[in-house]
């Protein structure tokens, strides 16, 4: 589920979403200074309880668990992943591991490049007419399967793409952002 209506960031709609989620989820949202980031967390929130109702999942406030490597779980309910942006929100439900990402398109920061791609992934870059759209295709693609891993960004990123074995990343573009689902390979 993708969300891109940023307009809803207020404080209207954070006082909204308060009572609807569980204290953990509360304390976690307001620790934020900034209006943004207590509005995604809710928000988030809010559209993984749709989804899990819409795949007849019993809808939670439960507190959320989480892995030693820091992946948040549900305790009996399916994997999910989150993921926000300035342009947009995501979230996945699946029975299986998942992973999701979703990355404005934002000038390239040469560095940056340099330090997450290898020199394939920089070549196609340099190459292509939209360079920035080819660096978050990736990003995305890379971040989305190490959430699938349960890791994060711990691995090295150059090589994140290199074998990837058990799951399959599907990459949609958005006009100003691109989002990347890690999903459990149906012969895994």
């Amino acid at each position: 589920m993708i969300y891109d209506d940023m307009s809803l960031c207020a404080e209207a709609d954070v006082e909204r979403l308060l009572p609807l989620v569980s204290q953990q989820r509360r304390d976690y949202a307001m620790r934020y200074r900034h209006l943004f980031g207590r509005w995604t967390t809710l928000k988030t929130y809010e559209m993984l309880m749709q989804l899990l109702q819409e795949e007849g999942y019993p809808a939670t406030t439960d507190e959320w668990l989480y892995t030693p490597e820091g992946k948040p779980y549900i305790k009996e309910g399916p994997c999910f992943s989150i993921s926000h942006c300035k342009n947009a929100l995501a979230v996945v439900i699946d029975d299986r591991p998942i992973g999701i990402d979703i990355e404005t398109i934002r000038p390239l920061r040469p560095a940056l490049v340099e330090r997450t791609m290898n020199m394939n992934e920089q070549n196609l870059i340099a190459c292509d007419p939209d360079p920035a759209r080819v660096f978050i295709r990736l990003w995305t693609r890379k971040e989305a399967l190490l959430k699938w891993k349960g890791t994060g960004i711990v691995e090295d990123l150059q090589g994140a793409l290199s074998e990837i074995k058990g799951c399959n990343i599907l990459t949609r573009d958005g006009a100003d952002y691109v989002v990347s689902v890690a999903v459990t390979d149906n012969k895994a």
